[in-house]
């Protein structure tokens, strides 16, 4: 029972000296949210790409583009050539004209940038899936070279190829992402330490006081930390909150462009979302044990 009212009283004195510094703790708070927000968007662009990834991993595609003024007869030929291929089967045709309202779909809003041409640039294609998805790249570019003979082929992409140029390019973001997430995570921890020092410095004569009547350095310095956890923790719920509603406003769920397998566009999951949580709540602890520990130092 003396636990539960000592811990009250931390909490109480914690809550009181952030309502008597609102307007220091809003800026601080506010500035926390900016910097876990792009930390989130980041770890949510990485979680798209990844789950695309892996999509294409499971799958195998291959993308036939035709050359423009193509007759019946070459018609006829790609797809036999198409049909001769084992375990190979159409999923689908795309039109020049299917294909350049695929790209305006994709566009969204920007569509209108498309109106300015005159002649539709898009070639049509034939997509093909392959129930024997243990192919080897080999195999792939064996397959590529022959049906880009074949006349009315322009060009072959195949899913692994597209997937080699994408995998380099995921890598390098996830590095950059990682040092900006860390610059991002030093920049809190700046934050939130200096607003404990000023919240300390304006009672340091308290501090002083309970100090002279005897007590402990655990006594005063717990709700300091308790406010450096709230810092960090609103500001993770609020980095949260605004990923979720941008999340919830942009309407195109799945992003489709001729050639390329569809995008599912999903939010962050539960551990993930705990994971910012979490990492709001250590900058939080971490910032005010910085700043605690400087001002009893000296």
């Amino acid at each position: 029972m003396e636990q539960l009212r000592l811990w009250l009283y931390y909490f109480k004195h914690a809550f009181g000296s952030i309502s008597g510094n609102r307007l220091v703790y809003f800026i601080s708070t506010a500035t926390i949210s900016i910097s876990l927000l792009l930390f989130g968007a980041f770890v949510l662009t990485s979680a798209n790409f990844s789950n695309w990834v892996q999509g294409w991993e499971k799958s195998l595609s291959l993308s036939v583009y035709l050359e423009d003024g193509r007759g019946e007869q070459q018609e006829d030929q790609i797809r036999k050539a198409i049909e001769k291929l084992p375990g190979a089967e159409i999923k689908e045709f795309i039109s020049k004209d299917r294909a350049m309202s695929q790209l305006a779909e994709t566009l969204g809003s920007q569509a209108g940038l498309l109106d300015g041409l005159t002649v539709n640039p898009l070639p049509a294609s034939y997509e093909i899936v392959f129930r024997n998805g243990n192919l080897s790249r080999e195999e792939l570019k064996h397959i590529k070279e022959n049906l880009e003979k074949v006349e009315g082929v322009d060009e072959v992409q195949y899913s692994e190829q597209w997937l080699e140029q994408i995998e380099g390019f995921v890598y390098i973001s996830r590095v950059f992402g990682f040092i900006v997430g860390g610059l991002l995570c030093l920049a809190v921890l700046f934050i939130v330490t200096n607003t404990i020092k000023l919240a300390i410095y304006s009672r340091r004569d308290e501090i002083e006081i309970y100090k002279l009547v005897g007590a402990t350095d655990w006594f005063v310095k717990a709700p300091f930390l308790i406010e450096g956890a709230v810092q960090g923790v609103l500001g993770a719920v609020v980095a949260l909150t605004v990923l979720f509603v941008g999340y919830s406003l942009f309407t195109v769920r799945t992003i489709r462009l001729f050639g390329l397998p569809g995008m599912d566009i999903i939010f962050l999951t539960a551990g993930q979302c705990a994971l910012i949580l979490f990492l709001g709540l250590v900058l939080g602890l971490i910032g005010s044990f910085v700043a605690i520990g400087r001002f009893f130092r000296f």
